[in-house]
């Protein structure tokens, strides 16, 4: 696999504030990353770092294999780590084409990247009468002129409204289906569980974890389990080797499982045992309850 960036004990320190505290993690080809974290978790300072605008402190990152110096491979990035800033009076084909100049591209991007971003039929509106999901798809067209390897988000759906990050989402996952790669900084737990493939998650500028998403915590989930005679139930799933904790719910018992195991082996041994299970589904636990398991654990 192909790694695109490469992070090593990455430091930053603003006197005696440390944004970001000695941090590694490898981007490969092909996958959404995002970094996940609350405010001031060091994600801007991260991609701030390995998009030239910050100074490291100490520690180091290479691009492409290392095979290109920072300069070289901001041309095969696409970023934005800002408000978009265009020309209010001028249209999105008009501020486009600004970026094409400047960057030397060929102004056949335009029209092909606001069809990605959905404002096709408002090419000519000048830019302060869009609206700022608007804006914020015009941006990722702008991003996307120079059909750059890795594309960096920073907040890409902050302060939009839930229909506008639907389409911010939406747009994400058709630009990673062409196979670009994608890294995203969030303080939605949402938003990464539903884009992305892996996760790197910092706290105070630590990183507490970095691979996949449905790795992150290394837990087997629970089952839902119910049947007319819940005495006996509850006799018989605390007896079983791959129950944790029980908890009784209007609807059966919710139990943690310690080890896997499956549901057809599950009813078979209830029902073994006289018992015929109502309800039996299994859970896997969700982003949210990952996060706050793993960061309580420091």
């Amino acid at each position: 696999m192909e790694t695109i960036l490469e992070i090593n004990d990455l430091h930053k320190k603003y006197g005696n504030l440390t944004a970001v505290d000695h941090i590694s993690f490898t981007i490969e080809k092909g996958h959404v990353y995002g970094i996940l974290g609350p405010n001031g978790s060091g994600k801007s300072t991260t991609l701030g770092m390995v998009l030239s605008v910050v100074n490291p402190t100490s520690g180091n990152y290479s691009w492409f294999d290392g095979t290109t110096t920072t300069h070289q491979a901001l041309k095969r990035i696409g970023a934005i780590i800002e408000r978009p800033n265009f020309y209010p009076s001028m249209s999105a084909v008009q501020n486009l084409k600004l970026v094409c100049k400047i960057k030397e591209i060929d102004y056949s991007k335009v029209e092909e990247k606001l069809e990605l971003v959905d404002l096709l039929s408002r090419k000519h509106s000048p830019f302060k009468t869009y609206s700022l999901g608007m804006k914020q798809r015009l941006a990722i067209a702008s991003a996307l002129l120079n059909d750059p390897e890795i594309l960096i988000l920073d907040e890409p759906t902050n302060g939009l409204d839930p229909q506008g990050i639907r389409q911010i989402r939406d747009i994400i996952q058709k630009i990673a289906a062409t196979g670009t790669t994608i890294l995203l900084a969030s303080h939605l737990l949402d938003e990464v569980e539903k884009v992305c493939s892996h996760v790197i998650v910092l706290r105070k500028g630590q990183m507490l974890y970095s691979g996949p998403v449905d790795e992150m915590n290394n837990n087997h989930g629970s089952i839902v389990i119910d049947a007319p005679n819940r005495d006996d139930l509850f006799a018989f799933i605390n007896n079983q080797n791959y129950a944790g904790s029980i908890e009784k719910l209007a609807d059966g018992f919710e139990v943690i499982l310690i080890k896997d195991v499956d549901n057809s082996q599950i009813n078979k041994d209830a029902f073994d045992q006289g018992i015929h299970l109502s309800t039996l589904f299994h859970k896997k636990q969700s982003l949210e309850d990952q996060f706050i398991e793993l960061t309580n654990q420091l």
